[in-house]
């Protein structure tokens, strides 16, 4: 409701009165995409079946590590931004719903689809439906690879999410997919949605297994 009562965003206007102003607020430089991700074929000389785990989910963390993805899943429950990972213009803070504060919820700014803002170094708006912060357990910023690992994979800290339900959700989720559509201004993790969940269920078939 509140997104229908401002002919422009909210961080469309702040973004104008940052060029005007001179304020300076940090810009995002056209950037290329991440490239290819490796095939799951492309483990199969690993022979032992722990070492190919670890080493697949490796290639998968690619994409979570990414700040088209880690920006959301940040250690507080305020989003960053950019390839560098600054602190959201405006600063937000999600709160436990993960959807923003009454009166400035996420939906404010964030459409249900990318917005090009014309004039600004923003370049866009991020958009999608389901725009929203991950939940407070999965807090990925500031952990490693392994952590992020055994995090992933604990249903009490994944979302209650099965094995199964975690392939659906990496290669089906629509929010997870905008990550490689993520609109001018922004770089795109590696590969594609599809060949990120053929990683993530070749890593859950082959034991699992968390790099150190």
């Amino acid at each position: 409701m509140a997104r229908r009562l401002f002919a422009i965003p909210l961080a469309a206007v702040f973004a104008v009165i940052g060029s005007v102003a001179g304020i300076g607020l940090p810009g995002h430089a056209e950037t290329s995409d991440g490239g290819a991700l490796k095939t799951v074929s492309d483990f199969d000389a690993i022979t032992e079946t722990g070492a190919r785990s670890k080493a697949i989910f490796e290639e998968a963390s690619r994409v979570m590590t990414h700040p088209r993805c880690i920006n959301c899943h940040p250690a507080t429950r305020s989003p960053t931004q950019g390839e560098d990972l600054h602190p959201h213009v405006p600063l937000m803070n999600a709160s436990q719903s993960s959807l923003g504060p009454a009166g400035l919820v996420c939906s404010t700014c964030h459409g249900a689809e990318n917005r090009p803002i014309l004039g600004s170094r923003m370049k866009s708006i991020p958009g999608n439906a389901h725009w929203s912060l991950a939940p407070a357990s999965m807090a990925w910023q500031g952990l490693t690879v392994g952590d992020i690992c055994r995090q992933v994979k604990d249903e009490s800290r994944n979302g209650n999410r099965s094995h199964a339900d975690l392939v659906r959700h990496m290669g089906e989720d629509h929010l997870v997919g905008w990550a490689w559509h993520p609109g001018a201004g922004r770089s795109a993790p590696p590969g594609s949605q599809e060949s990120f969940a053929a990683l993530v269920a070749a890593w859950l078939e082959t034991g699992a297994e968390c790099p150190d």
